[in-house]
């Protein structure tokens, strides 16, 4: 009989009733999921939003990471549901359905453990300048924090692990981070494992891709995840989808992208970026001590809750330096849209497409050449350029290349991908180049200026567009 007492439900609006361990079944030496979910790590991500600062511009969407990362680990659960026998199939030595299952869920529940506030935004403004991102930040979290308690755990609401076995922790490490440079030797089916978090459909995007267009508004019902999942197994090769499911994957990865463009790249969260990004710059050595390796502690306390809260008690600082800034973090405060954008331009990228070459690649360069295509009057007036570059067909290049596959059926043969002429017209890559002023009125001169730019004939335009 199903034990009932030992678990717990949260229901969620996309995936209904999430299950959990709250209760161990023995009375000593046992840790539950319940003890995980509650971990001080994770629950700080009830206080950072998932949409970074589209928040401020799409009003429902006042999700955290929080709620994503359980409605990951329940999806975790139906990927190893349906996954499990072909992975066992093709790799006859990986461990019992309740280690693998456990193994993915703890995997999903953390792969955000890392983020700060504002999410990827920190990633670039604060991470970075110590050699970190939110991955490699949250593998040292899982170590050093929460090991001892993943070692405890014996069962997920499904299944549980076998008599000897034992959770380990740098299995969930090796999961949560994208793959770079030299690798770790591990099994086969660990390998496989990690294209459901760095391939093209993972546990993690098909969460967010529901979760942002449902509290945006944009879209109830985004993708056929039923189909997708239905269509998907483990082949000798790894991670592949059956022909008959290919227009569901096709039409997923446009969704994504549709939600890159339509809310994660909007013109006004973008422009709230370049504001923050102008406030980080002067402000990171006020916000943070350090390397958050070596401030663990203060790290974990550090979520969009506790910055904002700081930031605005700035403006009232005895402190001179303090006080300027915290007046500057009064715009973001106060949601005062300082830059306009005064036109955008949109350019795919496809497999014969040099995209490195391209003078997209380079916005201070194109933020100079445009200042000399302006009217003389106008030549010194504030503008910023912005490219935002959107990965359409992630894991094509690089270590993280060859994770998905695709089942023929007319010839019977696994392929790559790339075989299917349906999933090649997708481009590549897309860049959006938009330019904002403080005038909106000088819009048209500047629109003038960038159509010339690249679109006119000289060295430095687009190539092979």
């Amino acid at each position: 009989m199903h034990r009932f007492d030992l678990e717990s439900l949260s229901y969620d609006p996309l995936h209904g009733y999430i299950p959990f361990v709250a209760r161990p079944l023995r009375s000593t030496g046992e840790a539950t999921e319940r003890e995980v979910i509650d971990h001080p790590w994770v629950q700080r991500l009830r206080h950072i939003h998932q949409l970074q600062t589209a928040w401020y511009v799409f009003p429902t969407a006042e999700h955290s990471r929080f709620q994503h990362v359980l409605g990951a680990m329940h999806l975790a659960s139906r990927v190893v549901g349906h996954l499990y026998p072909s992975l066992r199939s093709v790799c006859p030595d990986a461990p019992s359905r309740g280690y693998v299952e456990t193994l993915m869920r703890m995997a999903a529940l953390l792969h955000d453990v890392g983020h700060g506030p504002f999410g990827h935004f920190l990633d670039d403004h604060l991470l970075s300048h110590h050699g970190l991102t939110h991955e490699t930040l949250g593998q040292e979290i899982i170590r050093r924090e929460l090991a001892d308690l993943l070692r405890g755990l014996r069962r997920n609401p499904n299944s549980a692990l076998e008599e000897h076995e034992q959770l380990d922790p740098e299995h969930v490490v090796y999961l949560i981070a994208r793959p770079r440079g030299q690798e770790p030797e591990v099994p086969r089916w660990l390998q496989m494992l990690r294209s459901l978090f760095c391939g093209i459909y993972t546990v993690d995007n098909m969460d967010f891709v529901l979760r942002d267009a449902y509290m945006t508004g944009y879209s109830h019902r985004a993708f056929d995840l039923e189909r997708l999942l239905h269509y998907s197994f483990f082949s000798e090769q790894g991670l592949t989808i059956h022909s008959r499911g290919l227009s569901a994957l096709v039409h997923f990865i446009e969704m994504r992208a549709e939600l890159f463009r339509a809310v994660y790249f909007h013109r006004t969260v973008r422009s709230l970026d370049l504001l923050l990004q102008d406030l980080f710059a002067e402000s990171r050595e006020h916000l943070f001590p350090g390397n958050p390796l070596d401030h663990l502690e203060e790290y974990r306390r550090f979520t969009e809750w506790s910055l904002l809260v700081e930031v605005d008690r700035w403006s009232r600082s005895d402190d001179a330096e303090k006080r300027r800034l915290g007046q500057a973090w009064q715009q973001f405060l106060q949601r005062r849209v300082v830059w306009k954008m005064a036109c955008q331009r949109e350019v795919p990228f496809g497999s014969e497409d040099a995209e490195t070459l391209s003078l997209l690649t380079e916005p201070e360069l194109i933020e100079r050449r445009l200042r000399e295509l302006l009217p003389q009057s106008l030549r010194d007036e504030p503008l910023r350029v912005d490219v935002a570059r959107y990965v359409h067909r992630p894991g094509t290049q690089g270590p993280a290349a060859g994770q998905n596959f695709l089942y023929d059926e007319a010839s019977g043969q696994v392929r790559p991908l790339e075989a299917s002429a349906l999933y090649r017209r997708l481009p590549l890559a897309y860049r959006i180049c938009r330019v904002y002023v403080r005038r909106p009125e000088i819009g048209a001169q500047v629109a003038q200026a960038l159509d010339r730019l690249l679109g006119g004939q000289g060295p430095d335009m687009l190539t092979n567009m």
